[in-house]
């Protein structure tokens, strides 16, 4: 029977008007009414939906009063078939898209009244086939003409005919429906008539226009003929069914009930069938298969697909995509599993169809009669045979449904996504219309497989290999005839217990028919994971042939000859069995072979070396799969073959998918044309010969650029233009470098390869990963043996060499492993940085083929071709700003400014986040317990049309990030790369989700705190981000109450160091959320030119901002400064004391008192204050609340302390040897200013003595003190002027000097006339000579005692570095002084001083009535005090030790050697031999 020649009953496509006649076969027979329409368009179809299209020829029978005839009849059309003179059939057109298939529809309604009945059941008989007998009746309504239509149609069509009725009940107001229920329970007759019909029925309008319903009765009705297998035909009523009761009794092992397993092309009921007969010839299995096969794409709406579905089908945002669906429709089917299995759920093929109670329903009716209550036997007698079961989707025929009518690339993501899922996968697939059989090996080529085994030393060695490159042992499975044990349930409990590697008959969703997996090998591998408790101890692959392998002799041979064993399932073996001469050769074959028979209840018995039999009947399943298991272990001891899947394609007679596609085959070659030109050469060496442009010169780049943004305080305008000469010289000399001839031929290969770009791409990438996955897997191997070697020596406290010499093997081997990294991903990082070099120099590559400007759009194509673009080079730790900006403008070209939501990922090493993206989207970042690639990237998903309104966007530009907080990159300032990853990344993103792995979800509010404080301080970038927390590998139930408190504290902290940091930058924020907030309204409103801009300008502030990111989280941001400003305090003790131990000592230099300053005498004196900050640091450091953050830097801040003590106590040591110098330097004119006064003093006296008692007059006394002090003066100046520079003559000329002493001693020459004694003139000398150097002492007090003063006082002094630049930045932005701004810019260092000085005049000016002058005061009054002290003391030291008035000036002077600068010889020249009076030299000094 074939469903795809022109419909039922020879009636041509497409029908013609009403009352147009019908011939059959030329016959000129009166024809039935009828009504033929094709729906859908038919034409080009390809491939397997050209045949699959079903043609339904349907029979309606029963009473007229429950159907109404009219325009809108989708069945019947629009007027009643007079069936009493019905010499023509009518052919009703369509009136609507019904269930897209070809139908005819044979109205025989009322014909069991009809005279002609004899004449037209002919008719009916005489056409070859029919589908299903629709038994038409009104709901509520069953009368007695109905019943007998049914009775007429058994007896005129024979009681087979039963199995194709479908009752179909009309009603005329839909909620009649909602009563069927009822209606079934309440009339025993209609339940009866249902169980005679198996319980199938639908409802439908009496009109029959509703498109939905006469949908699901087409359904049903293909549901119906996948169950019968066959149509009705006139030689079913002629024939009976063979008895085999008697044979099935006799041989049980021939005996199966309906399974997966046992499912063949001619398909098996669930009654004893026996499988004696040799398998059809290949024409009917062909056409058999194909006739089952249409109805299932039908069903699942396969069919109308033009052209093959392709990735970007099921790899954009849909409504559907968008929900989790544990069942769905029928025609649901395929979207719900592709998206569970792109999601990579386990249980992706488990899924089940929903069920409706109008459809279907089933079940024993209320009985209160009582002759019945209680009889089991009649209860039992209900059925609902097959009802739901028949109409079940084999979830596997879902599955290679898709497979398909997939397009290769769309092939090899269902293959990726089923090994990810650990499923098995499809080996050897036979063509559903050809039968021709297909490897797929394409499928496979992206597929990498992990495995651990242990060598001769017990070393677990890991290895990683692309799946189709992996020799390893083969065990084949496949069986003969039908088995009641399932041969895939046996082979999971030998991979994995836990998980139906192969699907089987006792899966969830599974059914007894099954419809594309016959003749399907599939393929699955163990992996042992290097632990003693693996079942296998190397990594082996397991084939697995569906169905007789007796009818599939293509599939066995090629199994059989590459297994490393064979193991074969049969109920038992008898000479007379059609296998039994395969089941001989394969016993006698070299090659060991493993029997499980079904029927046998024996256990283990080795029939000879490498040969075994194992029964199954009755048996503990975990039993048989330890013997099992033993007997291939066994086996594989012996067997040194080895499979490898690329060897398939070796077999004649099989179709090899990559061989047969010209594209594929095109883009191969051109892939392998580039990798032969880095054959021979060290994989270490590869990037940095072929790939110069992304080597040091863009790492040197992007190092210097930083820097130019980052700039240190003392750094001169000078230092920063020369940092942007040397970007540009590094830009001229990447332009200089050639562009190596592998670049070269990819950039041609790419604008060549127009069609089959995508394949040359694909083949580029796995053939990049072949080469490198070995070589790495061993470079992680050594990685792990060194850091093993370097955290023992650790633990055993061992600091020698060895340990060094560990951990620089440790950091080499890290080399290795970034240097050998090289994938796409770098090919188009070097093409972006001969276009960033270019645009720099503003001129194309001499070597460069193409235009540079033109490369870009190959980066956004790839884009849009679904391949993810590099946003951060994570090597070089910089965003490549230009280059991204072009591509993003090549998009923009091509698409259209579209709406974008961009999604970004943050999480630490290995929290599984760029799966959690794959499973999201069904991407294929990147993933592995390795960190080679670092950075971030990013990748379009596009939002179907129907999505895009409600989303209110186009696409999601999903960014994807390394992992955080690496253990191996430990040192090479990751704290500062990671927190700056992170602010990058949350600031791109509308969204980014935080993972968290496992129950704790603490883990990132470090990284978090870093990344609010970076946004506090770069406010000129005005982002609005937003986080969302996932957790991930949950395994408690009750992990998510559990996790509700360690998300609230989380949030508390998060919120308590935001406003820590908030006040630390002055930001209005109170909570977390302030900052990072999500609004969907508000938020998702970016445009691909806006994503674009941001990037630009979060990239450049970032670069601005240095100092957050280097720390961890806000809260060691916090610590630091709080331990800055107790630095500051520590530092100003040492500096305090230091001043005046300077301004003691110089004291001493100036009175001599001194006359060497060595470094120890200044640790002397520096030691008690250096004891006190030693003290207040260890207090510090213990006792603060953040002690266990602030213990990182006590090492570091102890060595700064020393350090400042050590330079405070050299530059003191320097300028008190200056002043000593100086002081030598000034001793000749200090001597003769001496010499000068004393002179002067002595005149003054005698001249005094002479005018004693001769004149009072004031007058004549000051006339005749004029003549004398002009006579000398005179003198004195001819003599020295021309020995004096003017200027320094004016400074330190004694003459000058001495003429401001003038009045001084004109007030002593006055006491002298007047009488007063030696001993009070001497003391007026003294109090003079004081006045200077006690000025000089109050000032230098009280500038010290201010400067304590203002550091905690003054707002803009009282803090750390960064709080005066605050206070800078505030200054200026109040006063909007230009050339103040310019100052600072230009002079950072001048203006910062002028600040300060500015700030200290204010305090000053505005504290001095308040503060400065008390303290002045009070500073003069301890000064005073001294004084009169050491008067008193040098008055009682003379007195004792009966001195004169030199040794009262000694002592004196000695005691105030260190507060004042004044010593003997500022008195060497006055005379004071007649000076006695001691007591009067203390009285008046006080």
């Amino acid at each position: 029977m074939s469903l795809g020649r022109g419909g039922a009953g020879g009636t041509e496509a497409g029908g013609g008007d009403k009352g147009s006649s019908v011939q059959n076969g030329g016959d000129g027979l009166k024809t039935l009414g009828s009504s033929t329409w094709h729906v859908g368009n038919v034409e080009g179809l390809k491939d397997i939906s050209d045949i699959l299209l079903p043609n339904l020829s349907v029979v309606l029978f029963g009473n007229s009063a429950a159907v109404q005839f009219g325009n809108e009849n989708l069945l019947l059309g629009e007027k009643e078939t007079n069936m009493k003179n019905a010499e023509i059939s009518r052919i009703v057109p369509l009136q609507g898209n019904i269930s897209e298939c070809h139908i005819s529809v044979i109205n025989m309604i009322d014909l069991h009244e009809d005279e002609h009945e004899d004449n037209l059941i002919g008719q009916v008989e005489n056409r070859s086939e029919i589908h299903a007998f629709v038994f038409v009746v009104r709901l509520g309504q069953f009368t007695d003409p109905d019943k007998m239509g049914l009775e007429w149609l058994q007896r005129v069509f024979g009681d087979k005919v039963l199995q194709f009725v479908m009752i179909l009940f009309t009603y005329e107001r839909e909620e009649e429906c909602d009563t069927i229920k009822d209606d079934l329970k309440k009339d025993p007759v209609l339940e009866k008539l249902l169980e005679k019909c198996g319980g199938r029925y639908q409802t439908c309008n009496k009109m029959m226009n509703n498109q939905s319903e006469i949908r699901r009765l087409m359904n049903k009705i293909e549901l119906l003929f996948n169950e019968n297998k066959q149509c009705y035909t006139g030689e079913i009523q002629e024939t009976e069914e063979p008895q085999k009761k008697t044979d099935c009794e006799s041989d049980k092992a021939s005996i199966t009930r309906g399974s997966s397993e046992s499912t063949t092309a001619t398909g098996t009921e669930e009654t004893c069938v026996v499988r004696a007969e040799a398998p059809a010839n290949e024409f009917r299995t062909n056409k058999e298969t194909i006739t089952r096969s249409k109805p299932l794409l039908h069903r699942l709406h396969l069919y109308n697909h033009q052209n093959k579905l392709k990735a970007s089908d099921v790899l954009q945002i849909s409504a559907h995509s968008l929900q989790s669906h544990e069942s769905c429709a029928e025609e649901e089917l395929i979207q719900t599993f592709i998206q569970k299995l792109l999601m990579m759920n386990y249980r992706a093929r488990y899924i089940k169809t929903k069920e409706t109670n109008k459809e279907n329903y089933t079940k024993q009716r209320d009985n209160d009669s009582s002759d019945e209550e209680g009889d089991i036997f009649k209860a039992m007698s209900l059925s609902n045979k097959g009802t739901n079961q028949s109409e079940r989707m084999n979830p596997m025929d879902v599955q290679m449904a898709m497979f398909h009518c997939a397009d290769g690339f769309l092939k090899q993501l269902m293959v990726t996504k089923l090994s990810q899922c650990q499923y098995a996968l499809p080996l050897l697939v036979p063509d559903s219309f050809t039968q021709q059989i297909e490897f797929p090996l394409w499928t496979f080529r992206q597929i990498n497989k992990s495995w651990k085994i242990r060598n001769t030393n017990n070393e677990a060695i890991s290895q990683t290999l692309p799946i189709y490159k992996a020799e390893t042992p083969m065990v084949s499975f496949f069986r003969f005839g039908s088995v009641s044990s399932s041969k895939s349930q046996l082979m999971n409990s030998l991979i994995n217990e836990k998980h139906n590697t192969f699907f089987h008959r006792h899966c969830p969703g599974s059914s007894r028919t099954r419809v594309l997996m016959d003749g399907v090998v599939e393929i699955a591998w163990f992996c042992p994971s290097g632990s003693y408790d693996d079942k296998f101890t190397d990594c082996i692959a397991f084939c697995n042939l569906h169905g007789d392998a007796g009818n599939h002799e293509k599939q066995l041979q090629i199994l059989t000859e590459m297994a490393s064993v064979n193991v074969v399932l049969l109920p038992q073996l008898q000479r007379r069995d059609r296998s039994a001469a395969i089941i001989q050769n394969l016993y006698k074959d070299r090659k060991p072979l493993i029997c499980l028979f079904t029927e046998d209840e024996s256990t283990v018995v080795q029939m000879k070396k490498g040969k075994f039999k194992i029964g199954l009947k009755d048996r503990n399943q975990s039993d048989v799969s330890e013997n099992l298991r033993r007997a291939i272990n066994d086996c594989l001891s012996e067997s040194s073959s080895t499979f490898r899947l690329e060897d398939v394609s070796k077999h004649s007679d099989i179709r090899v998918d990559e061989e047969d596609d010209d594209d594929c085959r095109r883009g191969k070659e051109a892939a392998q044309k580039m990798m032969s030109i880095l054959d021979k050469k060290h994989l270490t060496e590869i990037k940095e010969s072929f790939l110069p442009h992304q080597g040091k010169l863009w790492q040197l780049w992007s190092q210097n650029n930083k820097e130019l943004h980052r700039p240190r305080s003392d750094e001169l305008e000078i230092d920063i233009s020369q940092k942007q000469v040397n970007l540009k010289k590094i830009r001229e000399q990447q332009h200089a470098v050639n562009i190596n001839t592998f670049i070269q031929l990819f950039i041609e290969e790419i604008h060549l390869q127009a069609e089959n770009k995508m394949y040359f791409l694909k083949w580029l990438g796995i053939f990049l990963d072949e080469c490198t996955s070995k070589h790495i897997s061993v470079l992680h191997h050594k990685y792990d043996e060194k850091w093993s070697a370097v955290i023992k020596l650790k633990g055993n406290h061992d600091k020698s060499e060895k340990l060094k010499a560990e951990q620089t093997e440790l950091e080499k081997v890290s080399e290795e492993l970034q240097a050998a990294t090289f994938g796409l991903e770098h090919i188009m990082r070097e093409i972006g940085q001969i276009y960033e070099s270019c645009s720099s120099v503003k001129k194309n590559k001499k070597d460069l083929q193409v235009h540079f400007t033109s490369l870009p759009s190959l980066a956004a194509e790839m884009m849009i071709s679904g391949f993810p673009l590099e946003l951060m080079d994570g090597d070089a730790a910089h965003v490549p700003v230009i280059w991204i900006s072009a591509v993003l403008d090549e998009l923009i070209q091509k698409l259209g400014d579209q709406r974008v939501f961009v999604l970004s990922v943050l999480g630490i090493q290995s929290s599984g986040k760029s799966t959690m993206l794959n499973v999201m989207f069904g991407l294929q970042f990147a993933v592995g317990a390795g960190r080679c690639t670092r950075g971030a990237f990013m990748q379009l998903v596009k939002v179907s049309d129907e999505m895009k309104t409600q989303m209110n966007f186009d696409y999601i530009i999903v960014v994807d990030t390394e992992g955080l907080c690496a253990l191996e990159l430990a040192g090479r300032s990751t704290r500062h790369h990671d927190n700056e990853l992170a602010t990058f990344v949350v600031g791109i993103g509308n969204l980014t989700l935080v993972n968290i792995f496992g129950e704790n979800p603490s883990e990132m509010q470090d990284i978090l705190q870093s990344v609010v404080h970076a946004f506090m301080r770069m406010k000129k970038v005005r982002l609005n981000p937003s986080c969302v927390f996932v957790h991930q590998n949950i395994t408690d139930i009750t992990a998510e109450e559990k996790n509700k408190e360690g998300r609230r504290r989380l949030q508390e902290k998060l919120d308590e160091l935001t406003k820590l940091a908030a006040k630390d930058e002055d930001c209005d924020a109170e909570r977390f959320t302030d900052v990072i907030a999500f609004d969907v309204q508000n938020d998702v409103k970016m445009m691909l030119k806006d994503l674009k801009d941001r990037i630009k300008d979060l990239w450049d502030a970032l670069l601005n901002e240095g100092f957050v990111i280097s720390f961890i989280n806000s809260l060691e941001i916090l610590a630091y400064r709080k331990l800055e400003t107790e630095y500051n305090k520590w530092s100003w003790s040492l500096h305090s004391a230091m001043v005046e131990t300077k301004n003691k000592l110089h004291n001493k230099i100036e009175n001599e008192a001194i006359h060497e300053v060595e470094e120890t005498d200044l640790q002397r004196e520096l030691k008690k204050t250096s004891e006190e900050v030693e003290k207040a640091m260890s207090e510090f450091f213990e006792k603060d609340p953040d002690a266990d953050i602030l213990i990182q830097w006590k090492t570091s801040f102890e060595n700064k302390i020393k350090d400042v003590q050590e330079n405070f106590i050299k530059e003191t040591k320097r300028k008190l040897n200056e002043i000593h110098q100086q002081r030598d330097l000034k001793k000749k004119t200090d001597d003769q200013r001496t010499h000068h006064e004393n002179t002067l003093y002595e005149k003054s006296k005698e001249l005094a003595l002479n005018f004693k008692d001769k004149t009072n007059d004031e007058e004549t006394l000051k006339k005749e003190f004029d003549l004398l002090w002009e006579m000398y003066m005179c003198k004195t100046a001819n003599k020295m002027i021309t020995d004096q520079h003017r200027k320094f003559r004016e400074a330190n000329d004694p003459v000058i000097y001495v003429k401001k002493k003038r009045e001084e001693y004109y007030s002593i020459f006055q006491k002298y006339c007047n009488g007063a004694t030696s001993a009070a003139i001497f003391c007026e000398i003294i109090c003079q000579k004081l006045k200077e150097p006690i000025e000089q002492s109050v000032y230098k007090k009280t500038a010290r005692d201010l400067a304590d003063e203002m550091r905690s006082n003054c707002e803009s002094l009282n803090g750390n570095r960064s709080n005066l630049e605050k206070h800078i930045l505030k200054t200026l932005a109040e006063e909007e002084d230009f050339d103040k701004y310019m100052n600072y810019i230009h002079k950072p260092s001048d203006h910062f001083k002028s600040f300060i000085r500015d700030e200290v005049s204010r305090y000053i000016t505005d504290k001095f009535s308040v503060s400065v002058l008390p303290k002045m005061k009070e500073n003069i009054k301890l000064l005073q005090q001294k004084i009169m002290e050491a008067a008193h003391k040098s008055t009682e030291h003379v007195q004792v030790n009966r001195g004169d008035v030199g040794l009262w000036l000694k002592s004196f002077t000695q005691q105030l050697s260190d507060v004042l600068i004044f010593s003997e010889k500022d008195l060497s020249g006055v005379k004071h031999d007649d000076v006695d009076d001691f007591n009067l030299l203390n009285d008046v000094i006080r």
